[in-house]
């Protein structure tokens, strides 16, 4: 063996084992995330309206909280505002006096059907055990052919999934950061144009392909393509100033915290810790409410995530542009210099 083949191999074991070693570490991480927070799923705080003079359905919340933390009342001036906050997504359900000196039980399945079946399972107890008749009436129920309303979760992470990998498609193919401004705007483009393609492509399969929402494919599309480009957008940011090496950034993120922590397999009032909150500001939680809001809810509750995710797409673009502008000037202005042989390296590209 020459000294430049041992050279190459001395460069190469290093590279490897490293990489070998991160991907470890992520598996691991998918591992840890994925099993934690969905092996064993306890509510925990359900919110539940009740209009607050509405004593007998009051002293029922009441009473079933000071036995347990699955549900939390929550308190609105009249029945009207108890109703705004069960079409909004503020609460999953409300409770209010019924006929016959029963109680009544206003739902919303189309927000999670997990938290609702657990609060009928809870509430249902109570009043068997008081021996009051509670009447259960499901205002926004999820669609008969997705009886468990997974659908905009999965959906969803197929959007997502799209977004970072032509990302990283094009990082390997023509380089992680643009050399100039003009080609970094020429791959916006161009994944501004997947990503209304893949929108959609995703709305025709759960439309008229698979019959799921076949009343609104123009809006799963919309909703798809913004979902698409901002996750390509937040990986081509992070992959233009990290390089390759960015994609493991971007799959923690995105899939493995990202889609325990969206929100779509269980409500987030079932997770552990930080995931509750995450699908507030993450991308695959933002999709999943978005699309939720806008097929079953009548786009109330639409306004957070959709400037959430139109705000990732931006910030994505300008921090692509802006690697272009600092890494992709200095492998501009290096390459300018006495001319080395070889390929220029894949994360250098344009």
């Amino acid at each position: 063996m020459d000294n430049a083949s041992r050279g190459r191999d001395r460069d190469w074991a290093p590279r490897s084992i490293g990489l070998l070693l991160g991907t470890l570490v992520l598996a691991t991480a998918f591992i840890a995330a994925y099993v934690g927070a969905l092996h064993q799923p306890t509510p925990r705080d359900l919110p539940v309206g009740v209009a607050l003079g509405d004593q007998r359905a009051q002293a029922t919340l009441d009473a079933v909280r000071g036995q347990t933390n699955i549900i939390k009342p929550v308190g609105y001036d009249d029945a009207s505002a108890a109703e705004h906050g069960l079409l909004s997504r503020a609460v999953y359900a409300v409770l209010s006096t019924g006929p016959d000196n029963g109680l009544l039980l206003t739902i919303a399945s189309a927000s999670g059907p997990s938290a609702t079946s657990a609060i009928k399972e809870v509430l249902t107890t109570a009043a068997t055990r008081s021996g009051t008749p509670l009447q259960v009436i499901d205002e926004v129920p999820v669609t008969s052919a997705d009886p468990r309303g997974v659908v905009p979760f999965y959906l969803n992470v197929g959007y997502v999934l799209g977004g970072y990998l032509a990302s990283t498609v094009l990082g390997i193919s023509a380089g992680t950061t643009p050399r100039t401004v003009r080609r970094a705007g020429l791959r916006i483009a161009a994944l501004a144009v997947y990503s209304m393609l893949l929108g959609i492509a995703g709305a025709v399969v759960v439309g008229p392909v698979l019959d799921i929402w076949h009343h609104d494919v123009p809006t799963i599309a919309a909703i798809g393509a913004l979902a698409v480009f901002a996750a390509a957008m937040f990986a081509s940011a992070i992959q233009g100033w990290l390089g390759v090496a960015g994609t493991a950034l971007v799959i923690l993120l995105l899939v493995v915290l990202g889609n325990p922590g969206s929100g779509g397999i269980y409500a987030p009032e079932f997770l552990p810790g930080v995931l509750r909150g995450m699908h507030r500001w993450n991308i695959p939680g933002l999709a999943n409410d978005l699309s939720k809001a806008a097929v079953y809810f009548d786009w109330r509750s639409a306004g957070w995530p959709a400037f959430a995710l139109a705000l990732w797409a931006v910030l994505g673009g300008l921090g692509l542009l802006g690697a272009s502008l600092v890494r992709g000037r200095r492998t501009v202005t290096s390459d300018s210099g006495p001319t080395r042989p070889g390929p220029a390296p894949a994360g250098d590209g344009g």
